[in-house]
C-alpha cells in the first residue's frame, strides 16, 4: 500500500447499463504481488483493502508515464478480453522469491518536472491553523459547492423558477419540495451523513441554506462499537443487521420493533473483505455468501422492497462491479458471458451454462455460472434485440423438456448472443453506472481507489435513460488537486487521545508486548536466519546500506534498542527486531536519495507492517499516505511516533472534532476509518446524484456536444458569491471597541520567562501532557536536546552518546505544568487588538505582500494554550465572520525565544508573532509554509515590547570555503559507493538518459546522483562576508561543525562561536518537510531551524556542505538576506469584550457559570439548531449527543470556551478545579442515589426463544418495553444543561451533580441486592487537570505485621509464625473486622473545549467476606486452610440446620488434589472425621442430605459441572426433567477472549487482522450458548432451593446448599478466559492429548457464579467466608484483580458493572448499550481503578515467603540440548503449516503464525514435541538419574503438555525402553483411578508391588497446580518448554511460565528431604546447532519480569 502510486487516467464518461453502452474498461498496469501469491513469508500482506497499489509499477518513471490508458469504445470481449488482460498483468517468474524482486527506487520524484515547477505546482497550502482539520474538511465540501454553485442552485429553486442558463429543473432531489432523505448502511462511520451536514453549514454561510433541506433517517451497522459511535452522533434511526432491514418489521439496536422510514437516497458500502485484491487467493464471489456478498444481496433486497429513487453504492475496484449491476437491473448482456467477469476461478462449482427450469409457466433460474449477475430462482422475463428496450417473451422449448440450458434458449428463440440483452423480473427497474475515483483527486492526502456505482429509478422506465452520464460528469468535474499535505491532518501531540494510548503503551498492556520484544534473540542470525531476514538483507545490499548500519536505532538483540530522542519510546519498544530494522532501512532510503532527506525531520509515511521488500520509503506524490486500511501500522518517523486512529479518520476526510467517541480502541478507531467512505468522495457522487438531471436539461437545452462543455459553461457564475461578500462586508466592520493597554501584560510574562522553561516540556515522554516521575533531566549543552533519567537507561533509551550532556535537577514545584497554565490563563486576556497604523505601515512597506491590510477589522481571540519544549505558547485565532475559517494568527511565546547553546547569550522572555492566512485563503495563493510577517520581542529584564517586521529581502555574495574532513549524513547513516554507483547507472540508463540531461541542462542534475566528494563534510567552514556592517550581522567566521546528532537536520550544524563582540551563529540545513524540494542552508541565530525570525540569510538549495571542499563552488552567488525593520508604534491591545464572565462562589444553585453580553446574532447562532425559528424566550440548547449537538458545541467553543476558561483561572468557580481540590458531597433529594429511574432508565430485560430457523436459542426482548426505554434515554438529565436566555442576552452553565451520583451510585449498587442504597455515599468534584494513572505491577505484601493466632494441630506438627500471621487475617476477613471501601465513578465530561469533567464517586463501606492466601508455593497454604477451618469448627457445628445449612467447610479443588486435600487433613488433625470426597456424579449420588449437613469438610471438584450426569442430575432433581436432550450442555467456546497485550488493542495485530483474532465472526453466536447455559442453570437452582428434602436422600446437587465457608484451590484457573479454552474442543476431540478435565475453567466460574453479582444467588452459597489459594494469583492487570475480588465475596472494585467479563454472555442489544452508554473513561477513573486495585489486595491477600522451610535445600537448573537431525530438520521446517515454504527456518517464532491467514500452529507444536532426539534424550536422562549411586529407586517426575500429544510421545518414548517404563493418568481413568496413581509417586514404596512400579510418572502441565510430590521425588523434567495459544498475540507469557512455576513447585516445596532438587529442561537445537523454538520458549518462560508479573510479590 506504499508502493509509488500511479495517478489513474479518468477514463470517458460511459452508460453501463444500456445496449447501446459499453461496459467499464478493464483495469491496467501491473498487478502488485501480494504475500500470499508468492513463496515468502505469510506474515506480511500488503495493507490495502483496494486495487490501489494493483496499478503500481515496480518502478514508475513518473505520476503520468505509467497511467493506464483509457479505454476508448466497447470493451474487449472473449479471447481478447483475456489476453489483453493477461498482457496487462505479466506473470510471475516461477520460482523467484519475493525479495529478489526487490529494486530500489532511484527516480528523483516528479522526475519529468524542475523544481521550479514543482514549487508551483506540488506545494501544499499552509494549514492556516493548529487545529485546522475541520477547517480543511469544512473547506474542501464548500469548494465542491462554490465549484457548481449556480448549477446546484436552480436544481435546488422551486419547480417554477427558472435559470439565468438553461431551464430550471427545480425542486430536484433535496430540495424543499423534494427533500433528500437518506438512509445508510455498512458505510462505517456515516460519512454521507456527515457530509450532507457540513454541505447545509456550507451553503447557509453562502447564502443558500434556505434552499437545501435534507434528513438522515436511518443507518445499519452490525459491530456493536460501531452502533455505539452512530447512536452517539446521529439523530437516526439504528439497525442492527443489514440482512435484517427486511425483515416485517426490522429491530433496532435498542430491540424495539422499527418499522423502515422512508427515503428516496440509499448510500450503501457494503463489505469489500472478499472483493478485495488483499484477499489473493482467498477472494470470493458474491454467490459464496462471504460478507461481501450477502451484504449486497441484503442491499439489493432492500432496493426492491423499498424502492428509493436512488441508491450509491460504494466498493473497492476489483469487485465485480458488472456483475452486481446485472443483479440490480435484471439485464444481462450476452455478449458479455464470454469475458471473466467473476472474481476467482470456478466459484464453488459454479462453473459452466446457465441452466433454467420450466415451473408454474414460468422460466426459472436453476444453475447460475460465476459470470452471471442473477440469482437462482430469478424469473426470465424475456430479452431485448440490440439497442431496443422492448422487451419480447421467451418460449420454452418443449413442453416435455424440464430443464435447458441458456445456449438451448437463445437457440429455440433466436437470440443473439452478440447483440442482445436477457431480462429477468425486478419489482422495479433500476439503472446503473459505476466509476472508479481516488481520495486524492478530491482534497484529501490520501491514496484511495474506489468504485462508486449511482444507481436510480428513470422517470419513464426507459431503461436506455443516460443520467448516469452526467452524474459521472459532475463527479470528475468536482475533482479539486490536495491543497493540505498529510501534515495538516496531525494531531496535536498532547490531545487527550494521544495522551490515552501512550498511557496504555506504558502500562499493563504494553508491558505484556515488551517483554515478548525483549525476549527475542537476534534478528540478523544469518546461520538460524528468520524468515524475514532475506528481505533484509537483500534491502540493504540493493540500496548501498551497511549490512549492520543501525544510526537511528542501534538495536540488538533482546529488546536492546537506543532511539532518537523525538521518538516514542514506549512505542518502539513494542516493535520487534524486523520492523526497528525496516525502520533503519527506510530511513537509509530517505537519505539515499540523490534529494536527500533527514526523516526525522521531512514527513513520511511508512507502514511497518509490511516486510522491507515491499514497503517503499516514499510514494510518489510527495506529502500524500498510503491507503488507509483497518490493519496498518503507519509510522511517521519525523513525528516519531506512529499514525493514530483519529488521525486516519481525518485522513478519511472524517472532522474528528465534531465527533463524540466512547472508549473505542486505538485499533477499532483504525477498523472505523480504514471501513470508512472518504467523506469528500461520497460528497462528491451525492452532489452530481442531486443536480445531474439539472446537467442533463441544461445540456439538452444547449448546442453542445460535449457534456462537460455545458457543465463548463453553466457552473461560470456562483449565485451566491455576491451575496456571500454583502454578508461579510456586514459581518466585518473596522474595529471600533475599547481596548486595554498590554504593557504590563507583556511585561509579567517576560518576568515568568524562567518558570515558562522549567515547567516546559523536557522529554519526549512529557509531550503528550503527562509530567515525568523524574526530577533529574539530561540537557544537550549544543542543541539543548533533553530527556528525563527516567528515558535513559542501559538497554533501552535515548540516543545521546554524540551530545554534550549536562546534568539539570528540577523541583517537583517548578516542573508543575498545571500550576503554570492556570497562572498563564489568569494573565492572559480573551482577545487582543492590532493597532491599525501599524499594520498600515506594514501594508505601505512591502506592498501589502503578507496582506495585513484589514487585520485590524478583526478580533484575534484565544483559541489555546500549549505547552511546548523550553516555552509555553498561547495562540490567538482571528476568523471570517461567516465562514468562520482562520484568517490570521498571533502567537505569543514565552520561555525560550531563541535556541542557543550554552556559550551564547540566553534569549528568554516573551515573543509574539503575527501572521496573516490571506495568502493562502485568497487569490493568488501562496504556497507553502506562512512565516511571520511581524514580531515583537520583550526579553526578561526589558522594559518595552520591540516591533518588528518583515522587510524586502536583499542578495548577497559569501565565499564558503571548508577545511578538515568528517562523515557527510549519507555516510553516517551507512551508505555506501554502491548507493552512488546504482544511482549513476539509473540515470545513464537508456529511458532515464534523455530526462537527466534535461535536468543537468537546468542544473539539477544532483537530484538524480551525488556531489562526486558527497561523503565528506568539512569539519570546519570559513565563511567571508564583504558586507558593510550597516546592513545588518555579518555571517563572516569560523564555523566548526558540532557533533550532535538526530536533533539537527541530517546532522548538520557548524556553529560560530560567540567572540564576546559578534553573537554565536549557526550554519545549517533547513528541511523541507512536504519534499517538494531539497533541503537547503541557513544561517540564524537559532539552533533550531524552526525559529523562522531568527534565520539570517538563506544559501541557494543546490549548495550542499561538502561544495565547500570544491574550490569552484566556494564563491556562492544569490545568497538571500532576512531583513527585519522597527515597527514604531504597533502595538498589540486587549479588547475588551462586552461579554460578562460571573459564576457563584457558594453552590446554593445549580449555575455553575454564566455569561451575558451575547449580541442577538450570537443567540441565534447558539439556538440554530434547537430554536431555528427563535421563538422561544429560554432554550435548552442540545449539546450532547448527536450531529446537531456538535454544530452547537463547535459555535459554543468559539465564543464562550476562552471567556469561561480565563475566569476559572483568575476567580476560580465555587467547586476548586485543582487535582488536589477536596471532594463535595452530594446530597440525594427525594430518591437514593442510584434508584432513579429518570436518569437511569431500566434496560427491558430478554427473554430467550428457539430459533427453528438457526437452530438456536436467542434473546429478544418485548417490543413496547424496549420502545419506553428508548424514549426514557432520549429524556434522561444531564449533568451538563446549557441555557440560552433571549431576554437577558445571556448563556447558562448549568450542574447538576446529582446526574453523576446517579449513575456512579447505580454501577455500585445494581443488582446485587436489595437495601444497598442505603449504605452508599456518594462525593463529587470538578476537574480542569487530571493526573496520570500509576501505572507499576500489582504487588502482595507478607502478615509479618500482624500478630499471630494459635491452632491446635494434631502432634507433632504446629503452624510456622508466618502461618499462624496469615491465618491471623483470614480469621480477620472471616469475623468480618476488615474493613473495604468499595467505590464506582462516574464522570460526565462537560461539552466543548474548556475539558472540564465532573466526577462522582460512589462509595459504600463493607466487611470484606473473602480473601486470598497467595502465599509461596509450599509455604503451606492448605495447612493454613486447615487451621482456619480448625479455628471454627465448633461454630459450624452449631449452624448446622436440617435440610440445607451444612457445618461443613466446601472445599473446590482442581480433580487431581482431591485424595491429597483428605490425606493432608487426616495428616494435620483428628478433629475433624467427617470429610466427604465427591470425585464425580457417582459419588454425590452415594451421599445423602444428612452426610453433607453434618459434615466437616466436602471436597470437590472445581470443574463438577463438566462430569458425566451432574448437570441431569441438577435437572432432574430442581425440575423432574429426565429428557437429556433439554439440559444444556457447558459451551466448548468463551464468548469473548482478553487480549492482555497491546497487539489487536492499540496496536493492529496484523494487516488482515488488526483484532488479533478477538473480534471473531462466531462471538455473539458463543454468548448467546454461554448465556443461555447460565440463564438455564441458575433457573434449576432457584427451583432446586424451593424444595425440601428429607436427610436420607441421596444425590442432592451441591448447588442447594448453604456452607459455613468455601475454600477455591489455585483460584488463579478460574480468572482467566486464555488461549488454551480457545482449544479446548479441539483437544477433547483428539483421542491422542489426554486431555485432563480439571483445567475447565469455564465450568469453575460457572461454579463459582463469576458474573452473578448478587451473592445470595450464587451457585455457591456460605455463611462465613470465602478464600482463594494459589502461589501464582497472575494478577498483571486490573481486569484480574477486579476478577479476584468479585470471586472472592463480591467485593466491587471500580470498574466491575463495565468489566470485560460481561462480554462473555452479553447479547448484542447489551453490548451496543455498554458501548453507547458507558462513559469515556477518564485519567482520573483510570488512576483510581489502579489505586483501588492495590488497596484490595492490600486489605484481602497475603503473601509469605517460606524461606525458613527452604534452607539447606538446593534448586540445580540443568539444560540438556539435544541436536536435530538432517531429516528431524526437513520434518520440523515442514510441519510449520500454512507458512510459505521459502519462510519456513528454525528461527521460525510462534507469533510469526497468523490463524486468521490459515496457520496452524498446533502442527508445529506437535511435531515439535514428538522429534526423535527429545525422545531419546528423556530416556538418557531419566537411565543417567536412575544409574547414580543411591537413586536406584528414586522416582521421576515429567511434566508434558497434553494438548500437543506430548504427554503420549513421553509415555511411549518410556514404554518403549527395557526396564524403564512409566505411569501416567489416561483419560479415560476416573477421578479416584487418577488420585490413586498420584498417590503411588506421594508416598514411598512399602509392599513389593510398590517397588515393581516404574519410576517415572509423566503428568500434564495441566496437573501442576497444588500436588505434593516432593515426598518422593526430587527430580524433575520438563519435557517441551509450555506454549498455549494459537500463535501471533494469542500467547500468554505470564500464565505459561506460573504454570512452569507450579509444575517445579511440585517437587520444590517445604517437605523436600532431599538437599538437592533437580529440573532438567530438554532443549532440542537444529541440526548445526541452530537456536529453535524450544529455546525461543525456555528464554520467554524463565525471563525475570514475566515471573515477577505471575507470582506478584512485593520484592
Amino acid at each position: 500500500s506504499s508502493e509509488e502510486e500511479v495517478k489513474p487516467k479518468t477514463k470517458k464518461s460511459k452508460r453501463v447499463t444500456t445496449a447501446k453502452t459499453a461496459a467499464k474498461s478493464k483495469r491496467t498496469g501491473r498487478k502488485k504481488k501480494n504475500a500470499d501469491d508468492d513463496d515468502e513469508s505469510d506474515d506480511f500482506h500488503p495493507d490495502s483493502e483496494s486495487e490501489d497499489d494493483a496499478m503500481v509499477a515496480d518502478e514508475p518513471e513518473s505520476e503520468e508515464d505509467f497511467s493506464p490508458p483509457a479505454t476508448k469504445g466497447r470493451k474487449k470481449s472473449g479471447a481478447a478480453a483475456k489476453k489483453s488482460s493477461e498482457a496487462a498483468e505479466p506473470k510471475k517468474k516461477e520460482g523467484k522469491k519475493m525479495y529478489e524482486s526487490f529494486k530500489p527506487m532511484s527516480n528523483p520524484i516528479y522526475m519529468d518536472m524542475s523544481l521550479d515547477e514543482i514549487q508551483k505546482t506540488k506545494s501544499f497550502l499552509d494549514p492556516c491553523g493548529m487545529e485546522a482539520t475541520d477547517d480543511i474538511i469544512d473547506r474542501l465540501v464548500g469548494q465542491q459547492l462554490e465549484k457548481i454553485g449556480n448549477l446546484l442552485h436552480r436544481a435546488l429553486r422551486p419547480p417554477e423558477s427558472s435559470g439565468s442558463k438553461g431551464t430550471s429543473v427545480g425542486g430536484s432531489l433535496g430540495s424543499q419540495t423534494n427533500p433528500l432523505v437518506l438512509g445508510t448502511a455498512c458505510s462505517g462511520t456515516d460519512a454521507p451523513a456527515l457530509a450532507l451536514t457540513i454541505v447545509q453549514e456550507q451553503l447557509e454561510r453562502r447564502g443558500m441554506g434556505h434552499l437545501f433541506k435534507h434528513d438522515h433517517v436511518f443507518s445499519c451497522e452490525v459491530e456493536p462499537y460501531k452502533q455505539a459511535y452512530l447512536a452517539r452522533n446521529f439523530d437516526s434511526k439504528l439497525y442492527p443487521d443489514i440482512s435484517k432491514l427486511c425483515d416485517d418489521p426490522p429491530r433496532d439496536v435498542y430491540g424495539q420493533e422499527q418499522p423502515l422510514p422512508e427515503f428516496n437516497l440509499f448510500v450503501a458500502g457494503t463489505s469489500c473483505k472478499n472483493f478485495s485484491m488483499l484477499m489473493s487467493n482467498k477472494r470470493i464471489d458474491i454467490e459464496d455468501k462471504g460478507c461481501s456478498g450477502e451484504t449486497f444481496l441484503a442491499a439489493c433486497e432492500l432496493l426492491f422492497k423499498e424502492k428509493p429513487k436512488y441508491a450509491i453504492f460504494e466498493n473497492v475496484i476489483g469487485a465485480p462491479w458488472e456483475k452486481m449491476s446485472e443483479y440490480i437491473t435484471g439485464r444481462v448482456k450476452l455478449s458479455s458471458c464470454d469475458s471473466n467477469k467473476s472474481i476467482s476461478k470456478g466459484t464453488k462449482g459454479k462453473e459452466g451454462e446457465l441452466e433454467f427450469l420450466f415451473e408454474n409457466n414460468k422460466i426459472v433460474v436453476h444453475k447460475v455460472p460465476s459470470v452471471f449477475g442473477v440469482r437462482c430462482g430469478a424469473v426470465v422475463d424475456g430479452y431485448c434485440k440490440g439497442s431496443s428496450t422492448k422487451v419480447i417473451a421467451v418460449k420454452w422449448p418443449g413442453k416435455s423438456k424440464k430443464n435447458c440450458t441458456l445456449t438451448e434458449l437463445m437457440k429455440h428463440n433466436g437470440i443473439s448472443k452478440k447483440d442482445d440483452t436477457l431480462v429477468f423480473e425486478n419489482e422495479v427497474m433500476y439503472c446503473t453506472h459505476y466509476s472508479k475515483v481516488d481520495t486524492k483527486q478530491y482534497g484529501l492526502p490520501q491514496t484511495r481507489l474506489r468504485t462508486y456505482m449511482f444507481v436510480w429509478r428513470p422517470d419513464d422506465d426507459n431503461f436506455d435513460d443516460d443520467l448516469g452520464q452526467y452524474w459521472e460528469a459532475i463527479l470528475k468535474y468536482l475533482e479539486s488537486p490536495v491543497r493540505h499535505s498529510l501534515e495538516s491532518f496531525i494531531l496535536e501531540v498532547d490531545h487527550d487521545i494521544i495522551r490515552v494510548f501512550r498511557e496504555a503503551l506504558n502500562g499493563p498492556a504494553g508491558r505484556h508486548t515488551h517483554r515478548g520484544v525483549n525476549q527475542a534473540p537476534d534478528f540478523w542470525n544469518k546461520e538460524n536466519a528468520n524468515a524475514n531476514l532475506p528481505h533484509n538483507m537483500t534491502a540493504r545490499e540493493r540500496l548501498g546500506l551497511d549490512e549492520f548500519a543501525r544510526p537511528q536505532t542501534k538495536w540488538g538483540p533482546f529488546g536492546e534498542m537506543h532511539i532518537p530522542p523525538h521518538w516514542w519510546l514506549e512505542y518502539l519498544k513494542c516493535q520487534g527486531q524486523r520492523s526497528v530494522d525496516l525502520l533503519e532501512i527506510l530511513h537509509g532510503s530517505a537519505a539515499r536519495d540523490a534529494e536527500s532527506h533527514d526523516s526525522n525531520f521531512a514527513s513520511f509515511f511508512w507502514n511497518i507492517s509490511q516486510n522491507a521488500s515491499k514497503e517503499k520509503h516514499r510514494s510518489a506524490v510527495s506529502g500524500i499516505a498510503g491507503c488507509i486500511t483497518p490493519g496498518g501500522d503507519v509510522f511517521l518517523p519525523h513525528a516519531g511516533r506512529p499514525l493514530l486512529g483519529c488521525e486516519k479518520l481525518l485522513l478519511q476526510g472524517i472532522p474528528y472534532f465534531r465527533l463524540l467517541l466512547g472508549n473505542e480502541t486505538e485499533v477499532q478507531l483504525g477498523d472505523l476509518a480504514g471501513n470508512a467512505m472518504s467523506l469528500t468522495v461520497v460528497c462528491a457522487t451525492m452532489l452530481a446524484a442531486m443536480t445531474c438531471k439539472q446537467l442533463r436539461k441544461d445540456h439538452q437545452a444547449s448546442s453542445n456536444k460535449d457534456i462537460h462543455a455545458t457543465l463548463n459553461s453553466v457552473t461560470a457564475d456562483h449565485p451566491f458569491y455576491k451575496a456571500k461578500g454583502a454578508e461579510l462586508d456586514g459581518q466585518i466592520k473596522q474595529f471600533d471597541g475599547e481596548v486595554t493597554d498590554t504593557k504590563p501584560l507583556f511585561l509579567k510574562l517576560s518576568e515568568l520567562a524562567e518558570s515558562a522553561i522549567k515547567s516546559s516540556i523536557w522529554c519526549t515522554c512529557e509531550t503528550s501532557g503527562r509530567i515525568s516521575h523524574s526530577s533529574d533531566f539530561l540537557r544537550c549543552a549544543v542543541c539543548s536536546v533533553a530527556s528525563c533519567r527516567d528515558c535513559c537507561h542501559g538497554k533501552q533509551g535515548y540516543q545521546l552518546d554524540s551530545h554534550d550532556i549536562k546534568d539539570v535537577h528540577l523541583t517537583s514545584d517548578e516542573h508543575d505544568s498545571n500550576s503554570f497554565e492556570m497562572t498563564l490563563r489568569s494573565l492572559m486576556p480573551p482577545s487582543l487588538h492590532m493597532d491599525k497604523e501599524g499594520l498600515d505601515k506594514m501594508a505601505s512597506l512591502c506592498d501589502d505582500k503578507y496582506r495585513v491590510d484589514g487585520l485590524s477589522d478583526y478580533v484575534f481571540v484565544l483559541h489555546r494554550i500549549k505547552r511546548h519544549r523550553m516555552k509555553w505558547i498561547a495562540v490567538y485565532y482571528a476568523r471570517d465572520g461567516v465562514i468562520g475559517e482562520a484568517v490570521a494568527e498571533f502567537k505569543i511565546i514565552i520561555g525560550e525565544v531563541e535556541s542557543r547553546s550554552e556559550t551564547a547569550d540566553r534569549v528568554i522572555g516573551v515573543q509574539g508573532e503575527l501572521k496573516s492566512f490571506f495568502p493562502a485563503r485568497k487569490e493568488p495563493l501562496q504556497f507553502g509554509n506562512i512565516e511571520p510577517c511581524a514580531i515583537a520581542r520583550q526579553c526578561t529584564g526589558d522594559l518595552n515590547m520591540k516591533w518588528a517586521m518583515r522587510a524586502p529581502e536583499s542578495t548577497t555574495c559569501l565565499k564558503v570555503v571548508g577545511h578538515g574532513s568528517t562523515d557527510s549524513f549519507r555516510v553516517q547513516v551507512g551508505l555506501t559507493k554502491d548507493a552512488d554507483a546504482e544511482l549513476k547507472e539509473n540515470a545513464s540508463a537508456k529511458i532515464k538518459a534523455k530526462k537527466f540531461g534535461a535536468a543537468n541542462a537546468r542544473g539539477e542534475e544532483r537530484r538524480w546522483i551525488y556531489a562526486k566528494n558527497w561523503m565528506e563534510w568539512p569539519e570546519e567552514i570559513m565563511v567571508t562576508d564583504s558586507r558593510d556592517p550597516s546592513e545588518g550581522v555579518l555571517l563572516g567566521g569560523k564555523y566548526v561543525r558540532a557533533g550532535c546528532k538526530q536533533t539537527f537536520n541530517q546532522s548538520a550544524c557548524w556553529i560560530r562561536k560567540n567572540n564576546g563582540v559578534d553573537p554565536e551563529l549557526y550554519l545549517l540545513l533547513k528541511p523541507q518537510v512536504a519534499r517538494t524540494g531539497p533541503d537547503y542552508g541557513i544561517i540564524s541565530t537559532s539552533t533550531n531551524h524552526d525559529d523562522v525570525s531568527s534565520v539570517l540569510a538563506f544559501l541557494p538549495r543546490d549548495w550542499q556542505p561538502c561544495d565547500a571542499l570544491i574550490r569552484e563552488k566556494q564563491d556562492i552567488q544569490k545568497v538571500v538576506i532576512s531583513n527585519w525593520a522597527p515597527l514604531p508604534g504597533m502595538t498589540c491591545q486587549a479588547s475588551k469584550s462586552n461579554f460578562v464572565v460571573e459564576a457563584p462562589t457558594e453552590d446554593v444553585s445549580p449555575v455553575l457559570i454564566r455569561m451575558t453580553g451575547l449580541s442577538e446574532s450570537d443567540m441565534n447562532d447558539l439556538c440554530l439548531r434547537d430554536d431555528p425559528d427563535g421563538i422561544k424566550t429560554e432554550v435548552h440548547l442540545s449539546v450532547h449527543r448527536g450531529a446537531k449537538a456538535q454544530q452547537t458545541v463547535k459555535r459554543y467553543n468559539l465564543l464562550c470556551a476562552a471567556p469561561f476558561l480565563k475566569f476559572a483561572a483568575a476567580n476560580g468557580l465555587k467547586y476548586d478545579l485543582t487535582p488536589v481540590a477536596s471532594w463535595n458531597l452530594a446530597k440525594p433529594k427525594e430518591i437514593p442515589f442510584g434508584c432513579c429511574r429518570k436518569t437511569v432508565p431500566e434496560r427491558p430485560t430478554e427473554t430467550w426463544y428457539f430459533n427453528e430457523e438457526r437452530g438456536t436459542w436467542e434473546r429478544n426482548s418485548e417490543p413496547g418495553a424496549s420502545r419506553r426505554y428508548f424514549i426514557a434515554l432520549q429524556e434522561a438529565p444531564q449533568c451538563f444543561d446549557f441555557v440560552v436566555n433571549r431576554s437577558e442576552n445571556s448563556l447558562t452553565v448549568n450542574c447538576h451533580p446529582e446526574v453523576a451520583a446517579h449513575h456512579a451510585a447505580f454501577s455500585l449498587i445494581e443488582g446485587r441486592g436489595k437495601g444497598l442504597e442505603r449504605d452508599v455515599s456518594v462525593h463529587f468534584r470538578l476537574l480542569a487537570y487530571q493526573e496520570d494513572p500509576v501505572l507499576e505491577r500489582f504487588r502482595l505484601h507478607s502478615c509479618h505485621d500482624l500478630n499471630k493466632t494459635f491452632v491446635k494441630l494434631k502432634q507433632p506438627y504446629e503452624l510456622y509464625e508466618r502461618q499462624q500471621k496469615a491465618v491471623t487475617k483470614m480469621l480477620g476477613i472471616e469475623e468480618r473486622f476488615v474493613n473495604f471501601e468499595e467505590i464506582e465513578m462516574n464522570e460526565q465530561p462537560m461539552p466543548g473545549s474548556t475539558a472540564w469533567s465532573l466526577v462522582a464517586k460512589a462509595s459504600r463501606s463493607t466487611n470484606l467476606r473473602g480473601g486470598v492466601i497467595a502465599d509461596a508455593i509450599g509455604a503451606g497454604k492448605t495447612v493454613i486452610s486447615i487451621a482456619i477451618i480448625l479455628h471454627g469448627i465448633v461454630k459450624a457445628r452449631s449452624n448446622r440446620s436440617f435440610p440445607r445449612k451444612s457445618s461443613a467447610t466446601l472445599v473446590v479443588v482442581p480433580p487431581g488434589l482431591i485424595d491429597q486435600w483428605k490425606s493432608e487433613i487426616k495428616k494435620f488433625t483428628d478433629n475433624m472425621p467427617n470429610v466427604i470426597c465427591l470425585y464425580d456424579t457417582d459419588t454425590l449420588k452415594k451421599v445423602s442430605v444428612e452426610k453433607i449437613v453434618e459434615a466437616d469438610v466436602v471436597v470437590c471438584p472445581v470443574d463438577i459441572l463438566e462430569s458425566h450426569g451432574y448437570m441431569s442430575r441438577l435437572a432432574a432433581v430442581a425440575t423432574g426433567t429426565s429428557r437429556e436432550g433439554e439440559v444444556p450442555k457447558l459451551p466448548t467456546y468463551s464468548g469473548q477472549i482478553e487480549k492482555n497485550g497491546a497487539n489487536g488493542v492499540w496496536i493492529p495485530a496484523s494487516s488482515q487482522d488488526p483484532f488479533g483474532g478477538a473480534n471473531n465472526p462466531r462471538n455473539q453466536q458463543r454468548r448467546n450458548e454461554a448465556a443461555y447455559f447460565t440463564h438455564v442453570y441458575h433457573k434449576y437452582i432457584e427451583q432446586l432451593r424451593q424444595k425440601n428434602f428429607e436427610k436420607h436422600e441421596r444425590g442432592i446437587p451441591l448447588e442447594y446448599f448453604e456452607w459455613e465457608r468455601i475454600f477455591v484451590d489455585e483460584i488463579h484457573e478460574c480468572l482467566c478466559t486464555s488461549k488454551d479454552e480457545m482449544n479446548e474442543a479441539k483437544a477433547k476431540k483428539d483421542d491422542n492429548t489426554g486431555f485432563f478435565m480439571e483445567k475447565n475453567r469455564r465450568a469453575g466460574r460457572e461454579l463459582l457464579g463469576i458474573t452473578t453479582k448478587d451473592i445470595s444467588k450464587r451457585p455457591l452459597v456460605f455463611r462465613s467466608a470465602i478464600f482463594g489459594l494459589t502461589a501464582t494469583p497472575l494478577l498483571d492487570s486490573t481486569n484480574r484483580v477486579i476478577e479476584l475480588a468479585n470471586l472472592m465475596g463480591n467485593a466491587y472494585v471500580v470498574g466491575l458493572s463495565n468489566h470485560w467479563r460481561n462480554l462473555e454472555k452479553e447479547s448484542g442489544r447489551d453490548i451496543f448499550l455498554s458501548n453507547f452508554l458507558e462513559p469515556k473513561q477518564s485519567r482520573e477513573v483510570r488512576r483510581n481503578i489502579y489505586s483501588k486495585c492495590q488497596d484490595y489486595l492490600d486489605h484481602s491477600c497475603c503473601k509469605n515467603k517460606n524461606e525458613e522451610d527452604m534452607e539447606g535445600i538446593e534448586l540445580v537448573k540443568h539444560r540438556e540440548v539435544v541436536n536435530m537431525s538432517l531429516e528431524e530438520g526437513e520434518l520440523y521446517k515442514s510441519s510449520q503449516s500454512g507458512i510459505n515454504p521459502s519462510a519456513q527456518s528454525f528461527a521460525i517464532k510462534v507469533e510469526d503464525f497468523d490463524a486468521t491467514a490459515g496457520h496452524d500452529v498446533s502442527k508445529f507444536l506437535r511435531q515439535n514435541a514428538k522429534l526423535a532426539c527429545r525422545g531419546k534424550k528423556l530416556v538418557e536422562i531419566c537411565k543417567k538419574i536412575l544409574s547414580e549411586k543411591g537413586s536406584e529407586n528414586t522416582k521421576i517426575i515429567v511434566f508434558t503438555d497434553g494438548r500437543i500429544g506430548a504427554g503420549d510421545y513421553a509415555r511411549d518414548c518410556l514404554m518403549a525402553e527395557d526396564g524403564l517404563g512409566c505411569t501416567w493418568l489416561d483419560k479415560e481413568d476416573s477421578v479416584q483411578a487418577k488420585n490413586k496413581k498420584l498417590a503411588w509417586y506421594q508416598y514411598g514404596d512399602v509392599t513389593e508391588e510398590d517397588k515393581r512400579r516404574p519410576r517415572v510418572l509423566v503428568l500434564h502441565f495441566e496437573h501442576a497446580a497444588g500436588l505434593n510430590l516432593q515426598a518422593e521425588c526430587n527430580n524433575l523434567i520438563l519435557f517441551t518448554p509450555l506454549y498455549i495459544g494459537d500463535g501471533g498475540t494469542t500467547g500468554d507469557p505470564v500464565n505459561d511460565a506460573s504454570t512452569e512455576l507450579q509444575a517445579i513447585g511440585r517437587v520444590f516445596r517445604p517437605g523436600q528431604p532431599k538437599s538437592k532438587v533437580n529440573v532438567y529442561r530438554i532443549e532440542v537445537k537444529g541440526p548445526n546447532g541452530q537456536e529453535c523454538l524450544d529455546g525461543q520458549l525456555i528464554r520467554r518462560n524463565t525471563d525475570e519480569g514475566t515471573i515477577q508479573m505471575a507470582v506478584n510479590a512485593d520484592d
